[in-house]
């Protein structure tokens, strides 16, 4: 038994294109075959296409070689009357030589004891390959011919009413087509002079349709596809022979359900409305940022990597059944959101996020711009744990005085709220700047008393203990979620650290294997 995918021309436009579909052709058919698909070695798939006489010959030499009787069977209107055409064994030379005489022989009217002996011979022969005895489930095969009868090729679906045998190789086999399997389809649907427009006839060239939120891709008011996620514009490219235009999700709904008179033509026939329900969902599950991404991906261009782009695009394609197909396309930004989770959670969680009390109204620090002389520790303070407690205590005022003086102190000094300020101020957010002078600036409000830490000639993490200590401040505990976020924000950063020594491996490998050819190249010259 051989799978015969037909109408390939209508996948892409090449040959290769589609040569190259094949291995998820197969593991779509392994799917489809259940349980039992892993254990079927599926060698005998083929992706033909009789209009272009893709893989034809192939079939056809199959059959030759093969012999005796290959039977096609399908669903209707898939194209197995055109196919049985192209396959059929005839047309080669080898074979009229092999078997001409024959023919002309078989074309001579014989007598009647040759045709007692010929029928004997045609009934001894089906009985051995276990073909179906004529007049019971086939009819009687076709006289041998140099040019037999053929299907009629037709767009329209049950063209083939019953079985059609052509004999071929003067007994040596026959090709059977069988009348198509209909299990109810699309067309059932439709109102009969439509009918014909679902076939496919050629391959389409799809319009870009933008679907923006809230809105409805609607196909000739007979299927309706809807974006389930909100706030995301997905691109459509229908490949239907049908017309397809976006419009509301209200509108399409009333349209497809036939409960309002909307003006819009349709070719659903009366009462499909009621019969309307959900398909199913369908995710965005395919990666095709590499080939979407243009210039940016392109060896010819920029070159870059999908690692490093601060987007992904996602794409699928929805089967509408003896119809067509509908490519949708959608854009992401998920590698950026991964990056500036990172970055919020550095600023949110870590050493140094904690909530002051309610009368501490400034913070202020004072070191030099270098960070020889005792200054390294007050500058990690400002660089690491400053961000932090200003995240969580956007009232309280911060700021940052950097001298020249390298001999200088390195001081951070707590400003506590006078008892006339009132607790209900420290609401409103307060202007936080660094300034280069010696003296404090002067847009803050009154304190009753300061705190001074010193922080010259001290570790980072002793300052921040007694900034803890001196200020009673609350810690900021990571929730569970956040918890199982940061494990795997860092285990994403531990694999792209993997990735980075392995690509940096393999550019030095190429370097290197660049260098001995060169070294060789120069070495024949000389």
């Amino acid at each position: 038994m051989s799978f015969i995918i037909t109408r390939s021309d209508l996948l892409a436009p090449q040959k290769e294109q589609v040569d190259s579909l094949m291995p998820y052709l197969v593991q779509v058919l392994r799917d489809a075959l259940g349980s039992s698909g892993s254990d079927v070695r599926l060698g005998n798939v083929r992706c033909v296409s009789a209009k272009r006489g893709w893989w034809t010959k192939q079939i056809k030499e199959e059959i030759w070689n093969r012999g005796g009787g290959g039977w096609m069977v399908g669903k209707v209107n898939v194209g197995k009357s055109n196919l049985f055409e192209s396959v059929f064994p005839k047309g080669s030379r080898e074979r009229s030589q092999e078997i001409g005489l024959a023919i002309d022989k078989t074309l001579k009217k014989p007598d009647a004891q040759s045709r007692s002996k010929a029928e004997a011979s045609v009934h001894t022969r089906h009985h051995h390959s276990g073909d179906a005895v004529e007049g019971f489930l086939l009819p009687p095969p076709q006289p041998l011919r140099r040019f037999p009868t053929m299907p009629t090729v037709t767009h329209f679906p049950g063209t083939t009413a019953g079985p059609i045998r052509v004999p071929f190789g003067n007994g040596k086999g026959e090709l059977i087509d069988l009348p198509g399997l209909s299990r109810g389809s699309l067309e059932d649907h439709v109102v009969e002079q439509h009918r014909p427009d679902l076939v496919m006839r050629q391959r389409i060239k799809a319009e870009q349709l933008v679907i923006k939120p809230g809105q409805s891709l609607l196909i000739s008011g007979l299927v309706r596809i809807t974006p389930t996620t909100s706030n995301l514009t997905i691109l459509a490219y229908p490949f239907v022979p049908l017309a397809a235009h976006v419009t509301s999700t209200d509108k399409a709904i009333a349209i497809s359900s036939q409960t309002q008179p909307t003006g819009v033509p349709t070719i659903a026939g009366p009462g499909v409305g009621q019969k309307m329900a959900l398909a199913g969902s369908y995710q965005l599950k395919w990666d095709v940022t590499k080939q979407r991404a243009g210039p940016l991906t392109s060896p010819a261009a920029a070159g870059l990597s999908t690692k490093v782009l601060p987007f992904l695009v996602f794409s699928t394609d929805i089967l509408i059944e003896g119809c067509g197909w509908v490519e949708l396309v959608a854009q992401f930004f998920q590698r950026l959101s991964l990056t500036l989770s990172q970055k919020l959670y550095s600023v949110r969680l870590g050493r140094g996020a904690a909530i002051l009390p309610r009368d501490i109204k400034r913070i202020h620090l004072d070191f030099a711009f270098k960070f020889n002389d005792g200054h390294l520790g007050a500058r990690k303070v400002w660089r690491n744990y400053l961000p932090r407690l200003k995240y969580h205590n956007p009232a309280v005022s911060m700021t940052v005085n950097r001298t020249q003086n390298q001999t200088g102190p390195a001081t951070l000094t707590i400003f506590y709220a006078s008892p006339s300020d009132s607790p209900g101020n420290t609401s409103s957010p307060a202007p936080s700047s660094s300034t280069t002078q010696s003296t404090p600036t002067s847009d803050h409000t009154p304190f009753e008393r300061t705190e001074t830490i010193d922080m010259k000639h001290r570790h980072e993490s002793e300052i921040l203990s007694d900034l803890m200590d001196l200020t009673k401040a609350t810690p900021v505990v990571p929730t569970p979620e956040e918890e199982a976020e940061l494990q795997q924000l860092a285990e994403e950063e531990r694999q792209s650290g993997l990735d980075r020594a392995r690509n940096a491996a393999y550019t030095e490998q190429k370097r290197q294997e660049k260098a001995l050819l060169d070294q060789a190249r120069g070495a024949v010259a000389s």
